[in-house]
């Protein structure tokens, strides 16, 4: 093996290294944080059944699921927040504002982070099946190799959890974003689509899905809605 052959497997491996090592610490502290935001919601679901009980019409719903190892549910009234935690350590495209932070700046490989996704959708979605019915991201949380956080998206966060390298995740700041994540979506109310949206309809609708239920509905539906920082 030649110097040159030597040396371009020297660099190969030094990368393989420090990059599968530094996305692994990524992983760790994004599962293990989505396994404490599981735990919040646990509490969260039994606090509002004590807080909430004689108070409430007994229809209404309040119920916690776990969907498995990366995802998760909490319905609250007619609203189901999903969390899904992606598998993927991701960096920022070079446009991205995060890598313009001074923390960043500082040592690059603090931007890659794993992603916990926040959406919501209507629960009676889910109840009845209406697979066409749309949900909404409405908030993403990334976390870093030094549990380091920033949230985006539309619910109204603390000021420093849009700052990365201001905080670090821990069960305070996850309470802090799931209390959010249900107020926004509480906010964030259903609209009547416009006439022109709904003022045809197939035979197919009424012989196959039979009940007005089934049509498609979403918060907002025909207006357009965007996920921003």
């Amino acid at each position: 093996m030649d110097n040159d052959t030597m040396g371009h497997r020297s660099e190969i491996l030094a990368t393989l290294i420090k990059k599968s090592n530094l996305k692994q610490r990524v992983f760790d502290n994004t599962f293990t944080a989505f396994n404490l935001l599981k735990e919040c919601l646990h509490e969260m679901n039994a606090e509002f059944d004590d807080e909430l009980e004689g108070k409430l019409d007994k229809r209404v719903r309040i119920d916690y699921r776990d969907r498995g190892k990366y995802e998760a549910q909490i319905q609250i009234a007619g609203e189901m927040l999903i969390f899904t935690m992606h598998t993927n350590v991701f960096d920022f495209d070079p446009s991205h504002a995060v890598l313009g932070e001074e923390y960043v700046r500082e040592e690059r490989d603090r931007s890659y982070c794993g992603v916990i996704n926040i959406y919501n959708f209507l629960a009676d979605s889910f109840r009845y099946n209406r697979n066409e019915d749309e949900g909404y991201l409405i908030g993403r949380l990334f976390i870093n190799s030094e549990g380091a956080f920033f949230v985006e998206g539309r619910m109204k966060t603390p000021y420093g959890y849009r700052q990365f390298g201001a905080e670090r995740i821990d069960r305070t700041s996850i309470i802090s974003v799931l209390e959010s994540a249900i107020e926004f979506a509480f906010d964030f109310d259903l609209l009547v689509p416009p006439y022109s949206s709904v003022s045809r309809a197939t035979v197919d609708q009424f012989n196959t899905k039979m009940e007005n239920s089934k049509f498609r509905t979403g918060k907002r539906l025909g207006v357009e809605f965007e996920d921003g920082k």
